[in-house]
This record gives structure tokens, C-alpha cells and sequence, in this order.
């Protein structure tokens, strides 16, 4: 097991110059994982009980948070997070709040799955983070109302227990709770700032969905594809390649460093389950100047097995979207796309269905995670 570092205090005040230069910080194992609370995969803050200094929704904002010392408002200073205002006890003998005092956030999930682990950022909250704070999940079908998720009927796993936290730091805790979850709910004691909320694990799609889908994108992040691994991450995240809609700029796509060997880069993807692909597109928007010469994909059929070309090395075009039927269905567990020689691609897309076997896997590992 690996130890999880932990902040607790407050920060030193700002003093001028780059504010994140005494930020804390430290790399967590599970972000290798997917964050399954970001906002492109389609996850929200549905409700706060209150966010009177800055609103709930900048928690899942994609980008780290941004501080400006003389940025203030009607109400005080702007925070890039999501602040409350100061909890007060009930009265003049009694000022201080309760033990029980706490502040909530409802966060949906971009894509349902197993939490590996969660990232409570107070990035720029120096003497207005939280004193602790403690996480809950739920698995709730459907589009539930926040109304819905807060009634008796509502069953919440704790996957955090009230834990103190630092200020102008990323607090991180490791989950290891092996369920299926479609909510949080983010609790600070007893008020305060947060900045950002990320949210790591692996996706575990509805089968029955998929199902009735019939032909899907098998490698899609959404639809409980993965990737394992890449030659090259110096530029952006091998995992962009797999995310929902296209690239709208240049870093949101997968870009390596420029080669000055004879070899080529390359990325390897887990599919949701075996799958059967008929089509396939290779995207290279955005990417004018560095986009990869030539690509190929290849597929493997289970972890020992022979990788198998089904796309043989093709000419690629700057900012292109390009479209390939196969011959005939190519069956897998995982695929792996080579460029050639470097540069990079913004989207791969896998176009098929699950096998019967794969069809089976996937709703055995749904029930076996309460899903």
C-alpha cells in the first residue's frame, strides 16, 4: 500500500507573485485513473445548502483553480471554488457553531463506477478551507432531483470519514470501497472554501444500456473503456483520446514529444468488454502542425493474445476526421492505435458491440457491484 500524503493547517498568506508557489501537493497513485466527476463526461453539482461567496459549480471546473489578490465583488473577495459564508452558533453565550455544523454539495457523476480515490483541493483557500471534510456515495438509477437524493430512501456509503484538511493544498484520500456509485455528497466542517473536486476510478457502464444500444463506441471513456498505458505523455494525457465530442483545441487531444529516433509512439486501450468492431475514426482536430504522419490499429483477443492489425499504416491529414469500415468484424479485449513516427491524434473511436460473452461479463460485474 502506498501512503497517502496529508496537509492539515492553515497556509502562509498570501505574499505576492505566483500564488500556487507554496501550494501542497504530491502525486496521488490513483490518478491514473479517469476523473469520473469531470464536467465533460457530463457530471454537475446539482445542489449546495449554500454558496453565498462562490458558487458550487466551479468545483468541477476542468482547469486548475485561478486567484486574482485584487479581484473583489459586492460580496467580498472572488474565490475560484466553491465558498459558504461563516457558520455562527446560536447565540451571544453560545457563537460557536456545533460539532454537527457542516455545509453539503450534491455532485452527480459524469459516468457511473468503482472510486479509487478523490482529491479535495483548497487551492487558494488559505484561512477559509474547511476544518475537515467527509465524503459519501450512492448509486441512485436514473436523474434523480436533489430532493430525491436527500430522502430517507437514499442509502450513502462513506467513503471519506470527517477528516481535517490543509489550506492551499490538494488533499487526497485513497477509496477502497469495491461499488458502483452515481452520486456524492461533499460535506465541509463546519464552512469554508473549496476549490476543485476531482473524483478518480474506473467506469462501470449500464449493460443493459449498451445493450439496447446495440453498436457503440467500445473503447469510449463514457461506455467503460480505459487506457492502460502510452510511450509518450509529455504534452497531454493518453486518456483525451477516448473522452466525449471532439477536441475544441489543441491540448485536448493526445500529443507527444517530437522523436529523434527511429521508433514511434503508441497507446494501449482495455476495451469496455470483448467486443466485435466494424468501424472506426481516427481524429487529428486541432492538430495542424504535429499531427501523427501515419497511424495503425491493432486489436488482441484477451491478455495473452496476439495482437492482430486492423488497420494497416495509413496517411493521416492535419485537423481531419478520419472514417475506416473493416472487412469484416474484428473481436477484442483490447486495442492499441501506433502513430508513426510522433505527433499525435485527438480522438480514437471503436465502433462495434459487445460479444455474448463480453455482454454476460459486463452485467456479472454490474450485479457484483450493487449496480
Amino acid at each position: 500500500m502506498t501512503a497517502i500524503p496529508s496537509f492539515t493547517g492553515d497556509a502562509n498568506p498570501y505574499g505576492g507573485g505566483d500564488p500556487y508557489a507554496d501550494y501542497r501537493t504530491a502525486d496521488f497513485p490513483f490518478t491514473r485513473y479517469a476523473d469520473l466527476a469531470d464536467r465533460r463526461l457530463g457530471a454537475g453539482v446539482i445542489a449546495a445548502n449554500d454558496e453565498f461567496f462562490a458558487q458550487r459549480e466551479n468545483l468541477l471546473v476542468p482547469e486548475r483553480a485561478e486567484f486574482d489578490p485584487e479581484h473583489f465583488g459586492h460580496k467580498g473577495k472572488v474565490m475560484d471554488g466553491w465558498e459558504t459564508r461563516r457558520r455562527r452558533g446560536a447565540s451571544a453565550e453560545h457563537p460557536w457553531p456545533t460539532p454537527q455544523d457542516h455545509d453539503w454539495a450534491l455532485v452527480r457523476l459524469g459516468a457511473p463506477g468503482v472510486i479509487r480515490g478523490i482529491v479535495v483541493d483548497t487551492a487558494h483557500f488559505r484561512g477559509n478551507y474547511p476544518q475537515a471534510v467527509s465524503i459519501e456515495a450512492a448509486s441512485v438509477a436514473g436523474s434523480p432531483s436533489p430532493e430525491e437524493l436527500l430522502s430517507d430512501d437514499v442509502k450513502w456509503t462513506t467513503l471519506v470519514p470527517r477528516t481535517p484538511v490543509g489550506g492551499h493544498a490538494a488533499n487526497g484520500f485513497e477509496v477502497r470501497a469495491e461499488q458502483r456509485f452515481t452520486h456524492l455528497r461533499v460535506n465541509q466542517h463546519p464552512d469554508g472554501g473549496i476549490a476543485r473536486l476531482r473524483v478518480y476510478g474506473e467506469v462501470v457502464p449500464d449493460a443493459a444500456w449498451l445493450e439496447a444500444l446495440g453498436t457503440f463506441d467500445v473503447v469510449a471513456l463514457e461506455n467503460g473503456g480505459q487506457v492502460e498505458d502510452a510511450s509518450n505523455l509529455f504534452y497531454s494525457p493518453a486518456t483525451n483520446t477516448i473522452r466525449p465530442g471532439r477536441s475544441r483545441t489543441m491540448d485536448d487531444g493526445w500529443e507527444t514529444r517530437r522523436r529523434r529516433d527511429r521508433g514511434n509512439d503508441w497507446i494501449r486501450y482495455r476495451l469496455v468488454a470483448r467486443s466485435q468492431i466494424r468501424a472506426l475514426e481516427i481524429d487529428t482536430a486541432c492538430l495542424k502542425g504535429n499531427s501523427a504522419g501515419w497511424a495503425s490499429v491493432s486489436v488482441r483477443d484477451g491478455e495473452d493474445g496476439e495482437w492482430r492489425e486492423i488497420l494497416p499504416r495509413t496517411r493521416l491529414q492535419p485537423d481531419t476526421n478520419h472514417r475506416f469500415v473493416l472487412p469484416a468484424a474484428a473481436v477484442g479485449t483490447h486495442a492499441r492505435v501506433d502513430i508513426f513516427p510522433d505527433g499525435g491524434i485527438s480522438r480514437l473511436r471503436l465502433f462495434g458491440s459487445l460479444t455474448q460473452e463480453g455482454a454476460s461479463r459486463l452485467a456479472a460485474r454490474l450485479q457484483e457491484l450493487g449496480g
